[in-house]
């Protein structure tokens, strides 16, 4: 993969081309997100706008199409790159991630076309268990329509945006394979949000609840989830553990939803208590 991003950085025309045929060919197209983070990363937005115009003219046509994925992957890349690069933090890049992610579930960027109505009623259909369902919610008052709406547009834009990070984590070790041999690793095993990130993740999930916009809590905890994992990354790191145990905690992370839930405490304390401090410290 670094054979490739070299390539790419050796002008402009390579990564305009390289961006341009992965974001068309059908699931590639995060290899176009990642080469635009990569070049607005190393040169600022206005050297890597060719790139970014380029990832986004076939991301635009799969819009058409009906795939919103491509396209709302490569501006959520390039916005969190763009902070990324500005302001050197990792969680508040991913914090303007999820907002604007949250922000494009609540217009409805997600739904397919015709809105929910059309596969709820396809669902109705198919399924005698599912109509039943769906009688006793609107039996209790509830917007089966909206809350499928909801339910799409979240699941969607949560998966987008965790693309969108892993594009971007992709991006800055290629950044770091061509220009800063291991800073990424060293870069990513520091993660960690601050007690004003964490406060401002609080903030934003208690207005989505005041104000009624559950979309808020779909996408928000992403960045403490990312952080966890990087607590984890850094602790084996500094103790020197066999990668395997890597390969067992993603097993796990990925399959069950207690792993994933403690993630979320131990990135939520170690805001507070530093683990990797203490253990090298200790080390």
């Amino acid at each position: 993969m670094l054979v490739i991003a070299r390539w790419m950085m050796r002008g402009t025309p390579y990564a305009v081309g390289g961006a341009a045929l992965s974001t068309l060919i059908p699931w590639l197209f995060w290899m176009g997100a990642a080469i635009a983070a990569l070049v607005t990363l190393r040169r600022g937005l206005t050297a890597a706008l060719p790139v970014i115009v380029a990832a986004g003219i076939p991301a635009g046509w799969w819009w058409a199409q009906g795939d919103v994925i491509p396209l709302t992957s490569v501006l959520l890349v390039t916005l969190m790159a763009i902070v990324l690069r500005s302001r050197m933090r990792w969680g508040e890049a991913m914090i303007i991630g999820a907002l604007v992610g949250a922000g494009m579930i609540q217009l409805g960027v997600f739904l397919p076309p015709g809105g929910a109505g059309p596969m709820l009623e396809q669902l109705r259909q198919s399924s005698p268990e599912v109509e039943r369902l769906l009688s006793e919610l609107a039996s209790q008052g509830l917007d089966t329509e909206q809350l499928a709406g909801v339910l799409i547009g979240g699941i969607t834009g949560l998966v987008v945006l965790i693309a969108a990070v892993a594009c971007l984590a992709l991006a800055r070790s290629w950044q770091a394979g061509l220009y800063n041999p291991g800073g990424f690793r060293e870069e990513f095993h520091a993660l960690r949000l601050t007690p004003r990130e964490l406060a401002v993740l609080v903030f934003l999930g208690v207005i989505g609840a005041v104000l009624g916009l559950p979309v808020l809590g779909m996408l928000l905890w992403i960045p403490l989830l990312v952080a966890g994992i990087a607590l984890v990354h850094g602790y084996i790191g500094l103790k020197g553990m066999n990668g395997l145990w890597l390969i067992v905690f993603y097993i796990l992370l990925i399959t069950t939803w207690p792993m994933i839930l403690i993630v979320l405490l131990l990135a939520f304390i170690d805001v507070f208590a530093d683990f990797r401090r203490r253990v090298a410290s200790r080390n």
